[in-house]
């Protein structure tokens, strides 16, 4: 009998998260050859063009400047793995990811609408770590307080919480093109750029902020492997093992809306990133297990941030491009789930 939120076998899960020796042994080389393609893509990045000689002053001074990409890569893919992966696992569902919450719509009326009051300098209003702190903050701010009116009382649920969160989302999003339809062309063309999800938007003083609450966040969740595993069982399930289902929840809801927080006030909206990274990681981790999916999906994550850009930057010099290939590839994925969604 197949588990309806877990996709296994209730006898496979009996034998544990990896019960057979060819099941272990598919994950680790899966896993060691995502390790080997991240270090690949990474070192390429740093390496890869570099005009000065291997060794030199002048190479580790280009190689530090690629670097700061390569950090954001790697917080971007730690949020939206593990963000995307814990969402899913509390709403039982594969197919919707966290920005069906609104973060991204929210991002983009705060883009908007300061360019839409102060003019192009209303990007540079919004850029220093005070702005970047002041976004997380609406952000989850705004996330935790819908999480808490829709979860809390006899009628609170999950479908409610998700139906209201697309709904805000719908109308943040018809607010954001009403403003762009009264900007002049020149300020459309600032915030088309910014709009868009780009390793370029990150600055690297947002780091001191943006590492801990990453940390702190996904820490978090990846400890809770083992109540994530429970959660997925469903309500009835958790409550019947002893755990104070809607308290979990608004703490995985809570976490994963600093994540998302983070990642898009850093880069801007990716989208189907999260959905294209998770999907990939149930499929070849083939588990329930989080502690086995979590890794599986950071580095899912990382490889198609940095092969993306690594390929779009040295082959095609198209590198400002990178979230829309992502982007379209991720959508194309999220169809094809659709249209097969029995198998989900």
């Amino acid at each position: 009998m197949t588990h309806p939120a877990l996709g296994i076998h209730r006898s496979a899960r009996s034998a544990g998260p990896l019960p057979t020796k060819k099941v272990r042994k598919r994950y680790w080389i899966t896993l060691f050859l995502m390790i080997g393609l991240a270090l690949f893509f990474g070192i390429g990045l740093l390496a890869w063009d570099n005009p000065m000689p291997f060794g030199s002053d002048g190479f580790w001074i280009i190689a530090k400047l690629r670097a700061s990409n390569i950090l954001t890569m790697v917080i971007v893919a730690a949020c939206q793995s593990i963000a995307t992966v814990a969402f899913q696992t509390v709403t039982n569902n594969r197919i919707i990811t966290p920005s069906i919450m609104g973060f991204e719509a929210l991002y983009r009326v705060v883009q908007t609408g300061a360019i839409f009051v102060l003019g192009v300098a209303g990007v540079t209003f919004f850029t220093g770590v005070s702005q970047f702190v002041l976004q997380v903050a609406i952000m989850v701010g705004l996330s935790v307080a819908l999480y808490g009116w829709l979860l809390s009382g006899k009628l609170g649920n999950i479908q409610i919480m998700l139906l209201v969160g697309i709904i805000i989302g719908t109308g943040l999003g018809s607010i954001s093109t009403f403003m762009q339809r009264l900007l002049t062309p020149s300020e459309f063309d600032v915030l088309t750029a910014r709009l868009f999800g780009s390793m370029a938007n990150a600055d690297m003083s947002y780091m001191p902020v943006a590492i801990p609450l990453v940390v702190i966040a996904g820490g978090y969740l990846v400890l809770s492997s083992k109540k994530m595993n429970i959660l997925a069982l469903g309500k009835e399930t958790t409550i019947n093992l002893g755990i104070n289902h809607r308290r979990e929840v608004m703490k995985t809801l809570f976490f994963v809306s600093i994540l998302m927080a983070v990642t898009t006030a850093l880069v801007g909206p990716l989208t189907f990133l999260g959905f294209l990274v998770a999907t990939l990681a149930y499929q070849l981790a083939d588990t329930y297990d989080h502690r086995y999916i979590y890794p599986m999906s950071f580095l899912i994550g990382f490889v198609v941030l940095a092969g993306a850009y690594f390929v779009m930057k040295n082959i095609f010099y198209a590198e400002g491009v990178v979230g829309i290939i992502i982007e379209a590839v991720g959508g194309i994925t999220f169809l094809i789930f659709i249209l097969r969604k029995g198998r989900l």
